[in-house]
């Protein structure tokens, strides 16, 4: 479909756009806001349909909508002021201000779908025991086959789920199935004391809320430092796996290595700035997780760093962690396993998790094109990720 406005042309199928005869680079979220405004002129597009068709529902800020509004203009020699193509009706949506030509098949101004409110993604938090008696809090989200989603560092139930950077992937890994996650021991809603705890106790709260949610044969998603809890499970548990999809893991820790001063140095930078509003730390830390992100994204990363854990705490985890070593169970993992590292990772080094690969038996391997341990929303690699999950996943239901 080619639709002409203004002094500008756009391509829908080649994905192309001009303005004054000249083609004009556009991002491919602005592309898409353009391409929706196109095809419903005249009529208002509210907020709402921006964020279901543009953001597939993610919760982005207002200045982000703003700001792709404002390309957009610009995209097509509009400006805010002038607002003589794209016209925003305060507190309703956004118009095309111009006559709109369409050339091609259906070139029709298709009619308005009928409006329906879905409802809202709900989740349930319980409670339950693991083994030494920490109080473990877990949620569910979703209907479906399971799928549990293994603990890590940063975490915390209820701020997850308004989180930028980790409600997009709640919602994801909850389309057609019942999510099971969990805040690990000394974080989030459960019990803040650390104890004495190692690896197993881990794998402890782990077993604990599968046990909890009914699970009995189930896939897993784990990322970083799960990664070695989850192995660990399923070396213990062999009948209770059905797959494993492990993202930036770690077969051994940064202590466990013989790099004490790696682990140390990270814990030192915890203890300074962690819970210290506008601390140069805790934006440092959390950019060495996620260099690539948006300004949101970060933000929303520095926040979760202070309600997730206690700065000792936190720096506890990740002196502990840095003791994990999975090398010598490996072989007992029996799951099909869908391994993947970002190439550019500063956190784990992919070798980690080639060493993974290559030591189960049913694993396939994908290095992906990121610098992020923590891959969000923004990150273009994204979406692939999410897509590799499902078709992985699907594999049990067809089999």
């Amino acid at each position: 479909m080619i639709y002409r406005f203004g002094t500008s042309e756009l391509d829908a199928d080649r994905h192309r756009l001009c303005t004054d005869g000249a083609e004009v680079h556009a991002e491919p979220q602005v592309f898409a806001l353009l391409a929706l405004l196109l095809a419903r002129a005249p009529d208002l597009v509210s907020y709402d349909d921006l964020m279901a068709e543009i953001w597939k529902g993610r919760i982005v800020s207002d200045a982000t909508v703003a700001a792709r509004i404002s390309a957009a203009r610009a995209a097509v020699g509009d400006d805010g002021r002038a607002q003589a193509i794209i016209r925003t009706v305060p507190r309703c949506g956004v118009q095309m201000a111009v006559d709109v030509a369409r050339e091609g098949r259906d070139a029709e101004p298709p009619l308005a779908a009928p409006a329906t409110i879905a409802a809202p993604m709900q989740q349930v938090i319980r409670y339950t025991k693991s083994r030494d008696g920490t109080a473990i809090a877990w949620a569910e989200t979703g209907e479906g086959p399971p799928l549990l989603r293994g603990g890590h560092w940063l975490s915390h139930l209820e701020h997850d789920w308004q989180s930028p950077v980790w409600r997009p992937l709640l919602e994801r890994l909850s389309r057609g199935r019942r999510l099971i996650r969990y805040d690990p021991r000394g974080t989030g809603l459960s019990d803040r004391d650390l104890g004495a705890a190692t690896l197993p106790e881990f794998v402890d709260d782990m077993e604990a809320v599968a046990d909890a949610a009914g699970l009995d044969r189930f896939p897993i998603y784990a990322i970083s430092q799960s990664v070695p809890v989850a192995l660990s499970f399923a070396a213990r548990h062999p009948d209770r796996v059905a797959r494993m999809i492990l993202l930036n893991g770690l077969v051994r820790g940064s202590t466990a290595r013989g790099d004490k001063d790696s682990t140390e140095t990270m814990v030192a930078m915890i203890k300074s700035g962690w819970g210290v509003a506008g601390s140069p730390f805790m934006r440092a830390v959390a950019t060495l997780f996620m260099p690539r992100s948006t300004p949101e994204e970060l933000d929303a990363q520095v926040k979760m760093q202070a309600v997730s854990a206690t700065p000792e705490v936190a720096a506890e985890i990740r002196r502990r962690v840095g003791d994990f070593d999975v090398s010598d169970i490996l072989h007992k993992v029996r799951a099909p396993a869908l391994v993947m590292h970002s190439a550019g990772d500063a956190i784990q080094s992919p070798e980690q998790s080639k060493l993974i690969a290559g030591s189960l038996p049913n694993a396939e391997f994908s290095l992906c094109d990121s610098p992020n341990h923590m891959v969000v929303p923004s990150d273009p690699i994204w979406g692939p990720c999410m897509d590799a999950f499902d078709r992985f996943l699907a594999q049990d239901l067809l089999a």
